[in-house]
């Protein structure tokens, strides 16, 4: 193998060769406050590491995981790190250890500054590798109590391709009352990407648990943001009704 900082700086050139300033300005929309963006589209980024594994098919997953911290260590823009996530994806559910699970926990503290990467690293590349190693999800819970939001935030976004999977040749449910705790640690949480995420899980638990879900956002629901039991409530036919039902309480 090559010396890893030269495959991070292959991949670096690649990226920065498609990169389109117009649409960098045209995706900070997607963002309540400004972050260094290169303007590399989704599709592009995609072609850059299929790109990259065809020229470089000698690569194995111990190799690429050493290119993708690299790629983290030193990335200015989202794109950057968006990369380096998706260049472990193909990896995650049948190579590397457990392990893997507290440098995500480290990736997301120190490197996510906003929802885009968190909710890539949960849903592309946490996905498999707890796909692949289902004793692992319940795990994730303390991340709830991490410091940082985007943490806290992925403690709700990772688990939400589980509420109800089929598994092999199991049938996986995430047990109803470990999602309210979650929200329920997160009830009072400040940031408005976690408050997000409390939602969305709900939203997802209601259509596989609708009783259980709406109990516990009679019982809960008054304390949450308007905006947060909205989106909770987003899938049931009976929701107006519901959210009236809540607000009055």
């Amino acid at each position: 193998m090559a010396p890893t900082v030269t495959y991070a700086d292959e991949l670096t050139k690649s990226l920065r060769s498609v990169a389109s300033t117009e649409h960098a300005v045209s995706m900070q929309r997607f963002f309540p406050h400004n972050i260094a963006l290169l303007g590399v589209a989704a599709p592009q980024l995609r072609q850059v590491v299929r790109d990259f594994y065809s020229s470089h098919s000698h690569l194995n997953a111990e190799d690429v995981l050493q290119i993708t911290e690299l790629l983290l260590q030193n990335a200015k823009y989202n794109e950057e790190k968006l990369l380096a996530f998706s260049l472990l994806n193909k990896w995650t559910k049948k190579f590397y250890s457990d392990e893997l699970l507290t440098k995500f926990r480290f990736w997301l503290e120190n490197y996510a500054n906003n929802w885009s990467l968190v909710d890539d690293l949960c849903l592309k590349t946490i996905y498999p590798f707890l796909l692949g190693r289902p004793y692992l999800i319940e795990t994730i819970q303390p991340w709830s109590h991490s410091k940082v939001p985007w943490c806290r935030r992925a403690s709700n976004v990772a688990w939400v391709k589980f509420i109800d999977r089929k598994i092999g040749r199991t049938h996986y449910q995430l047990r109803p009352e470990l999602v309210f705790e979650n929200c329920d640690t997160l009830l009072y949480d400040p940031h408005e990407y976690v408050q997000k995420s409390i939602g969305w899980l709900l939203k997802v638990t209601a259509q596989h648990h609708r009783r259980l879900t709406t109990d516990y956002l009679r019982r809960q629901g008054p304390k949450m943001p308007r905006s947060t039991l909205r989106y909770a409530l987003e899938k049931l036919p009976d929701r107006k009704k519901l959210l009236t039902e809540i607000v009055a309480r």
